[in-house]
């Protein structure tokens, strides 16, 4: 599989989100995502702290096992950790890194990030902590999720004050084809800094799948059959998008699911497509769809029939 760069790492185009894990899935399935994304060729596995309350960390740990140094484990800290704390202050991020570390059976981590940004602690601040961790050999590279591009304005500043130290490499926020946000302000930020972009929720929780579709009942035991907050991703609009996307790509002789991951790739900001799998079947899947090379045309034609849709 093609690689890309965040800092001096090279990852897999496609990556495997593991906040399913020890949560929505059990420990044979995510046994199960983890070897058969590997053997399709992903390296790049982002896990955080809190994703099962530690429960990802742990299985993503055991079942990488020895093969550990084969991949690229991202993981963050700084969202509300029962029995653990949160936050962005110096020393607990120290404290939340080791505890992490435990639960990944490792001495190290690739790819660190701030899971928020913490109003309360000056970012300079956080940034002197992790300056620390990777010095100390704990962590190779540090990141960011749920940045604006103010924040990260802001954190390449206090960087930029420290000469020597350590500076984001990445920011992982939501994008996909229904959620254009980032387009506004971070994906330029992200090429004025050189940043690598992570794209979270890349198939808007299963809307870009084709599993949902206008006039038909939603499938049973999916998470938008059982959960309010994605049920209410089924509005109108999102529907007659997903229906014009579906269109776009049969028409082609491909998937809405290439398309979800190709488009994404097709910014060249963006390093690596972070989905997540409950199957085998799925990381497959998810693997093999980052291959449609979208030509210009195509990308302006897509942006069209979205706007018409609205």
């Amino acid at each position: 599989m093609e690689t890309r760069p965040i800092g001096s790492l090279a990852v897999s185009v496609v990556g495997v989100g593991c906040n399913n894990f020890g949560s929505r899935i059990d420990e044979r399935q995510s046994e199960e995502v983890i070897g058969a994304a590997l053997d399709a060729g992903v390296n790049f596995f982002d896990t955080a702290d809190m994703y099962g309350n530690g429960k990802s960390e742990e299985l993503l740990g055991r079942y990488l096992g020895q093969r550990r140094r084969q991949v690229i484990v991202a993981t963050k800290f700084g969202n509300e950790m029962e029995g653990q704390g949160r936050g962005a202050r110096p020393e607990y991020v120290k404290e939340a890194l080791d505890a992490s570390l435990k639960r990944l059976r490792t001495d190290y981590v690739d790819l660190y990030q701030q899971h928020v940004p913490d109003p309360d602690v000056p970012i300079a601040e956080t940034l002197g902590a992790l300056d620390t961790l990777v010095k100390a050999g704990k962590v190779r590279e540090i990141g960011c999720s749920n940045f604006s591009a103010g924040q990260l304005r802001e954190a390449r500043k206090a960087s930029d004050a420290r000469p020597g130290s350590v500076r984001f490499v990445s920011v992982q926020n939501e994008y996909s084809l229904l959620h254009r946000e980032p387009e506004e302000e971070v994906l330029a930020e992200c090429e004025r800094q050189g940043l690598a972009f992570l794209p979270f929720f890349p198939l808007m929780s299963g809307l870009l799948t084709g599993k949902y579709r206008k006039g038909k009942p939603i499938p049973q035991n999916t998470r938008v059959a059982k959960y309010e907050r994605y049920n209410k991703l089924l509005t109108e609009e999102n529907l007659d998008k997903v229906e014009a996307l579906i269109e776009f790509a049969e028409s082609r002789g491909r998937t809405v699911l290439e398309l979800a991951f190709s488009w994404l790739l097709a910014h060249r900001v963006v390093a690596s497509v972070i989905a997540g799998a409950s199957s085998g079947e799925q990381a497959r899947d998810n693997a093999a769809a980052a291959d449609w090379n979208l030509t210009p045309t195509e990308l302006e034609e897509i942006d069209s029939l979205l706007r018409a849709a609205v």
